[in-house]
């Protein structure tokens, strides 16, 4: 059996082992423009078979690889040809090549069975990567997504520790060993504590983050999770860096055996009581909140959402926790300075999910004062999902056109980025932008953060819908 090394697998002696199966050569898409890479006649569709006589298994060991100071890369390329190329470089310098995938070996799905779970409460019959459960440690590490700890093999730990794989993403939902195993339906899942013991001795670090479904792991349950993991956030090194805590997401999709419910106004002012004095309580003891919220929490509730200083350094973020705060904090920049009339009059509208409409409604008012400006807002339930109060990454092109049947939509539609896949003009239905563009009488302006909302609205970003 070949020896694993701590950056990639060894060719040689990969090449002795009926065992060992190589990851696959990794894709060149892009090659930075003035890199070292575009000097050496890299082009996309070469694809890169080993560096220093080590394949690569993934984006992370790319990275270490291509640290060395002596490189010999062997590449493939589109013709089938391979070519061996030796160079000095500064050990801080990067080759330029970016892959058409981060894992190189294959992704690690998830081997748990929550019931709770959002891949499962999708339709059938859609593009393949909508069904994917990513439980995946490298891309926990590198892109910030979550994960169970449940699927990790001796080697998997063993690379975690060698390679200082930190800070990554946890999914806790639970600390009691036999209330994580039941929510996950996995009995490695009672092992949380074990492993967050082995993460200090370490001194590798977490985000947390935990999943409220009411009547299961909310109440007492919460309060001895969140307690448990602040003992993971003491000391000059700390394990647990901060926890996310998030109301499930239910669909009209999900298994008719569940016996999930909703998360509805008096559960939210609930879990709100429960969070906000044992963040105080953190704040006396550990000089920050540790836990917080995701904005939905206060948007369920009917309750405003806290100050933007009350969410430290936002760390979080990506998990809803003070986006919505984050965002109005930016239009309020944008908006700080307005003209008090435009040269060319518009209305426009801007679509976005209901459940965030009413947090922007004084910005819409605030645009509105501008003479010969009118934005309309249009907050959109997701009759797709079967839910009413929905945040505006979850709408679908097919929520898009129900809910702006016989609504105002003015000269053209302002839409959220964020409602398409990145990188790409679909969303979450396999609509395509191009297919509701074709159905809207009105054309569509793709918009991103609060700056460019802004700047299409007083005329400074024209450019073509």
């Amino acid at each position: 059996m070949w020896k694993e090394p701590s950056a990639g697998i060894v060719l040689a002696e990969a090449d002795q082992s009926s065992e060992a199966r190589l990851p696959e050569p990794a894709l060149v898409v892009s090659v930075d423009p003035g890199s070292i890479a575009e000097e050496l006649g890299f082009q996309p569709g070469d694809r890169l078979l080993s560096i220093n006589g080590i394949r690569p298994r993934d984006l992370i060991d790319f990275q270490v690889l291509q640290g060395e100071e002596d490189l010999i890369l062997e590449v493939e390329d589109p013709e089938g040809c391979r070519h061996v190329v030796e160079l000095e470089k500064d050990a801080d310098d990067c080759l330029g090549l970016g892959f058409s995938e981060a894992l190189f070996d294959g992704l690690r799905q998830c081997n748990n069975h929550c019931h709770f779970c959002f891949i499962d409460q999708q339709p059938p019959g859609h593009r393949r990567s909508l069904y994917v459960k990513d439980d995946d440690y490298r891309l926990s590490f590198l892109y910030g997504s979550y994960l169970t700890l449940t699927n990790l093999t001796t080697a998997d730990w063993r690379r975690i520790e060698d390679q200082r794989l930190s800070p990554l993403f946890v999914s806790v939902h639970a600390t009691d060993p036999e209330l994580r195993s039941r929510l996950l339906v996995n009995p490695r899942a009672a092992l949380l504590l074990d492993q967050l013991d082995w993460f200090a001795e370490r001194r590798l670090q977490i985000h947390a983050q935990v999943v409220v479904c009411p009547g299961l792991n909310d109440g007492p349950a919460l309060q001895r999770t969140l307690l448990d993991l602040a003992r993971y956030a003491e000391g000059s090194w700390p394990v647990v860096l901060s926890v996310a805590v998030v109301p499930v997401g239910l669909t009209r999709f999900r298994p008719p055996e569940d016996t999930l419910v909703p998360v509805d106004p008096a559960a939210a002012g609930a879990v709100i009581g429960l969070v906000e004095p044992l963040q105080l309580a953190f704040q006396e003891r550990f000089g920050s909140r540790l836990a917080w919220l995701s904005d939905e929490w206060y948007l369920l509730a009917g309750l405003p959402l806290p100050p933007r200083a009350t969410y430290e350094d936002l760390p979080q973020q990506e998990n809803g926790v003070g986006s919505i705060r984050a965002f109005l904090e930016d239009l309020d920049r944008a908006t700080c300075s307005l003209p008090e009339a435009i040269d060319q009059p518009r209305r426009y509208s801007w679509v976005v999910g209901q459940l965030v409409a009413e947090a922007l409604r004084p910005v819409v008012e605030r645009l509105n004062q501008v003479r010969g400006l009118e934005l309309i807002l249009h907050g959109l339930a997701s009759p797709y999902w079967g839910q009413p109060q929905v945040v505006t990454g979850l709408l679908t092109g097919s929520d898009l056109l129900e809910g702006l049947v016989g609504r105002d939509q003015g000269e053209m539609v302002l839409l959220p980025r964020v409602m398409l896949r990145q990188g790409e003009e679909i969303f979450l239905d396999d609509i395509t932008l191009d297919e509701v563009r074709q159905q809207l009488p009105v054309p569509i302006r793709v918009i991103g953060g609060a700056d460019d909302l802004v700047a299409v609205c007083l005329g400074i970003a024209e450019g073509t819908p």
